[in-house]
């Protein structure tokens, strides 16, 4: 599989959000393949993964919320 770029609309709020996510984020794609805007409304994340539902899962187990939006 190709990693690609993928981006979320997500509800991480602050660096304790992040800090939740983490693990999950790390296990499912590398600690160096995600980042989160917190300065955008959306608090976009963006993720270089192969698969976007992993991603999906991955913040959901940290209870949040991820959208898919490119």
């Amino acid at each position: 599989m190709i990693m690609k770029t993928i981006q979320f609309k997500t509800n991480i709020k602050c660096n304790g959000c992040i800090a939740a996510v983490k693990p999950h984020l790390n296990e499912a794609v590398g600690e160096e393949h995600w980042k989160v805007d917190l300065n955008s409304p959306d608090r976009i994340l963006t993720v270089e993964a192969e698969d976007e539902q992993q991603v999906k899962e991955a913040v959901q187990k940290a209870g949040y919320q991820a959208e898919k939006i490119r």
